[in-house]
């Protein structure tokens, strides 16, 4: 099991991120300091006006406007100076979201399938979204409270210092007092707004299904199934939300406490101090004053280490998804293949998806260029499997598949999967035009070729009638299409690329019978000289194949053509006769 990553790991990761922008960190830094240092004088002033200020009709007036004007451009100065620092923390964190986006947007390119086969597509968005803006707003908060407030505690301890050491001695013993119940309650909302964040990826996830397969759930009439199965993860993420923010609501008001009862001792003990000449009553005005700033740091930064709690969850969760295994790499250097290929060999191949389950045991094959090899069993056999594996979706466990004697493992990806058109039973069409999509294969095709390759696969005539012709805009997935035409669709698009071998998935399954019988005929024509892989279910389409693999639990239990299959009276005939003798 992998082990998951601590919160020490993870804020390594970010200061990671952080480290390119120390330009702007340490500008951010400069400008928190003349932000601080200037809201710090301000008492000073305040202070200073206060003992201008003799009794009634002893005020000295010019030396208090002198004050105001220096309090004045103190002001100013600090406003500016707090933009700058909001600019930069801004060009900070979302530089650093950004760059994480695309890491793991990246990283999904490289991912084998068997990651994006066992994670739903709504936790993995759930990820690069949701849990990214969280931890954005997280570090947002921890530059812009955490520098103000670290520069502030320092500042007034200094200012506190300058004008009585032994009050300020005060502060600084009680102070710790705050700190240890900000971290007593961190340590425990941790764990809290992980699983917040990870509930709220399954629910994200489950929404993404539903609006996806919407149809299928009208049509199966489990809508109330799905809207309990919502409310349940609702309420689960209702109740740890609600713990996460109980917990991490309480850490300012008990902060807020322990500073008050500071402000308190130090209003007490600089009032004795005042009555003995200690100190002024406006040093004692501006003494409270760095008192109470020197708390309200405390307050801000326990609530930024609530917001950090949750944005540290929140990018373990994208950070899991960045360090994932990416898929094995290609060699170095990687072969190409050549230009004309046919031959496959499979030797003593085994695959599992999953270690405790067998499923593909000893697969032996050899196959000539332009044969055609059907591969028919009943469902879970391990038919689409071997299409995975020829395609390199998935790699062998043991054994090895062989393109004109080279193993594909020793070969580029890209090399392998160009030597193949593929026609299966899920269609794949992206949001663009008609013309766009059948173009993905060769984007450099003309428009007569496209056309062509539209009309060889019988797609022409529906795409006539279609309000633009070629230039129809189509949503993902072909949704404002029917099954069939995205059936055609996909088959025109093999049409136009013509590789030198082909795998159909039951590519006719969507079409009538009529239109069937004609891809058949372009097919066979298209076939011609090609090595073909059929996987089928009808087995009227595979009665010319010059080879049939009969698969059952992963292994080949018959193997020949279609007459011989018959006259062998085993598995195959059993099947064939299911699907074309009738019983009484």
């Amino acid at each position: 099991m992998k082990k998951q990553t601590g919160q020490k790991e993870i804020m390594k990761k970010v200061l990671d991120y952080i480290r390119p922008q120390w330009l702007l960190v340490m500008l951010s830094l400069l400008m928190a300091v003349v932000s601080v240092a200037l809201t710090l004088y301000l008492p000073v002033l305040t202070g200073n006006v206060v003992d201008h200020i003799l009794g009634p009709g002893k005020v000295e007036f010019s030396a208090i406007f002198e004050i105001m004007r220096t309090m004045a451009a103190a002001v100013v100065v600090t406003a500016a100076a707090q933009w700058i620092m909001n600019v930069c923390n801004n060009k900070i964190v979302y530089t650093v979201t950004r760059n994480i986006r695309e890491k793991a947007f990246a990283k999904i390119e490289i991912l084998p399938l068997k990651y994006l086969d066992t994670h739903s597509s709504g936790d993995i968005v759930s990820r690069i979204i949701a849990d990214v803006d969280q931890f954005a707003d997280g570090l947002l908060m921890g530059f812009t409270q955490l520098f103000t407030g670290i520069v502030t505690i320092v500042g007034t301890l200094f200012f506190m210092l300058s004008v009585n050491a032994g009050i300020t001695v005060v502060v600084v013993v009680l102070t710790p007092v705050s700190l240890l119940v900000a971290n007593f309650i961190a340590k425990r909302t941790y764990s809290m707004f992980k699983l917040q964040s990870k509930t709220r990826g399954e629910q994200t996830a489950l929404i993404n299904e539903m609006i996806e397969n919407q149809k299928v759930v009208q049509a199966y009439g489990q809508e109330e199934k799905v809207q309990m199965r919502f409310d349940e993860i609702n309420d689960r993420l209702q109740k740890c939300s609600l713990r996460a923010t109980f917990f991490s609501s309480i850490t300012n008001p008990s902060t807020r406490f322990v500073n008050s009862l500071v402000y308190t001792a130090v209003g007490l003990a600089g009032a004795f101090a005042a009555v003995r000449g200690v100190m002024t009553v406006g040093q004692l005005s501006a003494f409270l004053s760095y008192a109470n700033q020197y708390t309200k740091p405390f307050n801000e930064i326990s609530g930024v280490i609530t917001e950090l709690q949750n944005a540290v969850a929140c990018a373990g969760r994208v950070f899991e998804l960045i360090d994932e295994e990416p898929q094995i790499p290609d060699p170095e250097p990687a072969k190409e293949l050549p230009q004309e290929i046919g031959r496959v060999s499979i030797s003593h191949m085994n695959f599992s998806y999953t270690p405790e389950k067998k499923l593909i045991q000893d697969f032996n094959l050899e196959t000539e260029k332009g044969q055609m090899i059907a591969i028919v069993g009943p469902t879970g056999c391990g038919k689409t499997t071997l299409i995975n594996l020829l395609m390199r979706f998935y790699d062998v466990d043991s054994g090895s598949i062989r393109i004109e004697g080279t193993d594909i493992r020793d070969l580029k990806r890209e090399s392998v999967r160009s030597a193949f058109g593929m026609v299966l039973q899920d269609t794949w069409l992206r949001s663009g035009t008609i013309r766009d999509n059948i173009r993905t294969g060769r984007p450099d095709a003309t428009d007569e070729e496209i056309i062509q390759a539209a009309k060889e696969s019988h797609a022409h005539s529906f795409i006539r009638r279609l309000p633009e012709g070629y230039d129809t805009m189509i949503t993902e997935n072909g949704g404002n299409l029917s099954q069939g035409q995205k059936q055609l669709l996909c088959i025109a698009r093999v049409m136009l690329c013509l590789p030198p071998m082909l795998i159909l998935d039951e590519a006719t399954s969507s079409i009538d019978t009529r239109t069937e019988i004609k891809i058949q005929k372009a097919f066979h024509t298209m076939m011609n000289g090609r090595t073909s892989f059929i996987v089928a279910h009808r087995l009227s389409t595979i009665r010319n194949a010059d080879v049939i693999l009969v698969m059952r639990d992963g292994n080949i239990v018959e193997q020949g053509t279609h007459k011989e299959l018959l006259a062998k009276n085993g598995f195959y005939a059993e099947i064939y006769n299911s699907q074309f003798v009738s019983t009484r």
